[in-house]
């Protein structure tokens, strides 16, 4: 007699579909047989690791048959040397994709209301539904935050809104004054995820409010940070959460123990003390971001100015059959059709030899 092994799923499982990441260059390999493949897909650090991380983590394999540290006592201790803050209003992540599982799980009940921007990062989404939420989605401004819009959108069944500085996959961001009204207009008893998954990238010219200096003003205030991006510890899978020590005490009631290895935490706290590896990582940025625009307008497209380590533009046509004619020239951009961006792709901002075969490839698939 069959069954049907899906319906023994919960409501909030069986309505997902799963999250898709950027394209891996092995899987591009096996399925076209090339080689010396540009991926600028998931926003990684081109330069890779810090040297210091990278001996940090493999000196730590040496302990791998033990168990890590649960409560990352030393981690925590670098973040407070690094940051200012307690390891009472630390928890740690298996990148900060979990950490925005876990806001979702402590904070929400089925039927609740989770608010995010539309053109935000889709992992908002996923935890809405994981916990049967009702996602709350505010029509973008600018392809960024409305939010004033967002902080209309908020009622009594409200618990949780999940904010991003910059945004990931526009790019755009909010000022430090925009977040203080949106704050002021937000009871207290609704939780706000700011996600600065890209702070380190940030322009201090352009305004942007630093969130873990904000946490003694907002009780009510998460911050997730992480090292995947700036800090080039993607493949290790290590972020943190910044919070009032209520909330950090919750979040860590359903952390998965041993959430965070031995060598993502060995890596983390060495790559925190390499300013200047990070100091090259930014620089290598601002140079790739500006080889990128003068060649998109070049070729008469637009991109939306950037905080991140990424361009959002806009082929004004269909992306799908651009990306597909991309991949088989072995340049691996992100097309945004789960975003609702069916007309776009994102590009990693390379070294500059990778940028310069990203524009010759976009060049030549558009001239077909």
């Amino acid at each position: 007699m069959s069954f049907d092994l899906y319906s023994l799923a919960s409501s909030g499982v069986a309505g997902l579909a799963p999250y898709r990441p950027g394209k891996p260059a092995a899987e591009l390999e096996r399925e076209l047989g090339l080689t010396d493949i540009v991926s600028l897909a998931s926003n990684e650090n081109p330069l890779g690791p810090s040297p210091a991380a990278l001996a940090a983590a493999t000196e730590s394999l040496a302990g791998m048959t033990r168990y890590p540290d649960a409560a990352g006592f030393r981690l925590k201790a670098a973040l407070r040397e690094r940051f200012g803050l307690s390891s009472e209003r630390l928890t740690l992540g298996n990148g900060s994709n979990e950490l925005i599982s876990l806001a979702a799980r402590v904070f929400v009940r089925p039927g609740d209301q989770i608010i995010y921007s539309e053109y935000s990062f889709i992992a908002y989404a996923i935890a809405a539904r994981f916990v049967n939420a009702e996602p709350v989605v505010v029509p973008a401004k600018d392809s960024g935050h409305d939010l004033a819009a967002m902080a209309a959108a908020v009622t009594d069944k409200t618990r949780l809104i999940f904010l991003a500085n910059p945004n990931n996959p526009t790019g755009t961001w909010f000022t430090r004054d925009e977040l203080a009204r949106f704050m002021s207009a937000i009871p207290s008893r609704v939780i706000v995820v700011l996600d600065e998954a890209y702070t380190e990238y940030v322009d201090p010219a352009a305004g942007l409010p630093d969130g873990l200096k904000l946490l003694d003003d907002y009780p009510n205030l998460i911050v997730l940070r992480t090292f995947s991006k700036a800090y080039g510890l993607a493949g290790l899978r290590v972020g943190f959460a910044a919070a009032d020590a209520t909330v950090t005490d919750l979040l860590n009631r359903v952390r998965d123990p041993f959430n965070v290895n031995i060598p993502a935490l060995a890596a983390a706290e060495a790559a925190l003390f390499d300013v200047e590896h990070l100091a090259k990582t930014l620089e290598v940025n601002r140079q790739g971001v500006a080889q990128l625009q003068e060649g998109l307008q070049r070729l008469g497209l637009e991109s939306l100015p950037t905080q991140g380590n990424f361009l959002l533009l806009d082929l004004k046509r269909p992306a799908q059959p651009v990306f597909d004619l991309l991949l088989r020239e072995g340049v691996i951009p992100r097309p945004l059709a789960p975003y609702g961006l069916n007309d776009h792709l994102r590009v990693t901002v390379g070294l500059a030899e990778e940028n310069r075969r990203f524009l010759a490839a976009l060049e030549k698939v558009l001239a077909c």
